[in-house]
């Protein structure tokens, strides 16, 4: 589910995990509604199906309301290889976990990450991507 179709989608959600996918190391954050901040969580360096079960875990920790997955896209707004995976991650959360899934543009998370100097950028992307979802709630 994009930004778009999102504010009436929202209503009642509270809590959030947030994804920045790759293909060998996942970013994930947490957050929520309330303080409109999101704090790292341990990257997933997991690959394929194996991280699912990974990302199970989390969901039984900290059980969200929802689950935002950041989409990357060229500087122009095209797609590239990683758009279509991040997009089919973001299906298989909602097919496994019957969860909501929105999907944020992540275009520039990694390196805002690094240029912040952050010691995970994969965990701090996962954060950016989750506050630019969270600051844009009504």
């Amino acid at each position: 589910m994009s930004l778009a179709a999102m504010p009436s989608q929202t209503a009642g959600l509270q809590t959030f995990l947030a994804f920045d996918f790759g293909l060998k190391r996942t970013g994930v954050a947490s957050g929520n509604v309330l303080t409109r901040t999101a704090t790292p969580q341990a990257t997933i360096a997991a690959e394929g199906n194996a991280r699912f079960g990974v990302i199970e875990r989390r969901i039984k920790e900290w059980q969200p309301d929802a689950l935002v997955v950041g989409i990357p896209f060229h500087p122009d707004g095209a797609s590239h290889d990683n758009t279509v995976r991040a997009q089919k991650f973001a299906r298989q959360l909602r097919g496994r976990f019957g969860l909501q899934v929105f999907e944020v543009d992540e275009r520039y998370s990694t390196t805002e990450a690094l240029a912040g100097g952050a010691r995970d950028a994969d965990a701090a992307s996962a954060c950016i991507i989750l506050e630019q979802f969270l600051r844009s709630l009504p």
